[in-house]
């Protein structure tokens, strides 16, 4: 589910800029060299050196053809691709393969790119031979970069420097156990080069147009989400999950809307986690019979980036018989609107720092 999650990212991104207008674009090249964080003690025993590696992209940049990169200071896109040493027999290395975007600031100084894809790990878990490794339980995960430079273009001829922080991100979101999973902290220097002798220029904004006040009623959607997930519990097996939505959005400006409403969970994998715990665990007050079955309310964000939307919601189990990693939880994933009414989903939902699941979802708005 995760890997569809990220193909279906890269196909949406095909989909949204296989246009024909002319644009410029850029690699760059970065070493890093940083550490693992220590987010979960369980995996204290994988952090011994310093990851290093290196990072390849592909950069497009915009110049306002469209509203949406007017809205936002005329954003680049691409796909990138990172090779990691882990510094660390036990977790092996891992090859990286996203999509991302670029947002400027500070007069186009500042860089923050962040990007979503898969990652092929060299050495998961096996409970006979690799039983230390907690934090891969699949050899192929998802994982989240993020980037903050600072970036200077055309310092000599096409060539420019860039240097600042990174942040890598990788898990299978509890798609199969162990899941502890690993961010590392990195410092990185690199080099960019321009593809192009010379850009074109940015298209200056209709202020009129960009100003004027952005108007939508009520919008009600309804949205079905399933995927495959497990339990900590290594061996307790993949069960399917299914979860029905209700809620409804405001648009308050031309980039966000506001979200209220609703969750239903059928978690499979929590009704048989209720079963191992009322029989690995007699002394406990679990007799077996408890509702796996939750409801929850939520309020959330959407923030609208041409027919991609970047979604985050808060939600509180209202209906909650057996406590698992407490009452709230956070839903963060993208939509990618198909039209005006229907949309796909794919979102990850999780407790604080701890992932229960990526949930692929279809959905109309009304």
């Amino acid at each position: 589910m995760r890997l569809f999650f990220s193909v279906l990212f890269c196909v949406c991104y095909s989909l949204i800029f296989s246009q024909e207008n002319k644009r410029s674009s850029y690699i760059d090249v970065n070493y890093f060299k940083g550490n693992i964080a220590l987010h979960n003690n369980d995996i204290l025993h994988l952090i011994k050196g310093h990851p290093e590696g290196v990072i390849l992209s592909w950069n497009n940049k915009t110049y306002g053809l469209e509203d949406w990169e007017q809205r936002y200071n005329y954003p680049d896109y691409g796909f990138l691709f990172i090779y990691q040493n882990l510094k660390n027999d036990v977790l092996g290395n891992n090859y990286s393969l996203y999509a991302h975007y670029n947002f400027y600031f500070l007069k186009r100084n500042l860089m923050f790119r962040i990007g979503q894809g898969l990652a092929l790990t060299t050495n998961p878990y096996d409970k006979e031979t690799n039983y230390r490794n907690n934090a891969f339980g699949s050899r192929i995960m998802s994982s989240t970069f993020v980037m903050l430079n600072y970036k200077k273009e055309r310092i000599i001829d096409q060539f420019g420097l860039q240097a600042g922080l990174s942040m890598i991100h990788y898990s299978n979101a509890n798609v199969k156990a162990p899941n502890t999973s690993i961010n590392s902290i990195t410092l990185n220097i690199g080099v960019n080069y321009n593809l192009d002798a010379e850009a074109p220029n940015y298209m200056v904004p209709d202020s009129t147009e960009l100003n004027t006040k952005f108007t939508e009623p009520i919008k009600y959607n309804l949205v079905f989400r399933s995927g495959i997930n497990e339990s900590d519990v290594i061996g307790s097996g993949q069960f399917p999950f299914y979860i029905v939505s209700a809620y409804a959005d405001k648009r308050i400006n031309q980039k966000s809307a506001l979200q209220f409403g609703a969750d239903v969970f059928f978690s499979n994998f929590l009704k048989e986690y209720i079963y191992y715990r009322s029989v690995a665990f007699p002394e406990e007050p679990v007799t077996g019979d408890e509702d796996y079955k939750r409801v929850g309310m939520f309020v959330g964000h959407e923030l609208f980036v041409n027919r991609l939307s970047l979604v985050t919601q808060l939600g509180y189990y209202v209906y909650y018989p057996f406590d698992f990693e407490g009452r709230t939880y956070i839903r963060v994933g993208l939509k990618r609107y198909f039209g005006t009414k229907w949309f796909g989903a794919l979102t990850l939902k999780a407790h604080a720092a701890k992932a229960e699941a990526v949930e692929f979802g279809i959905g109309v708005r009304l």
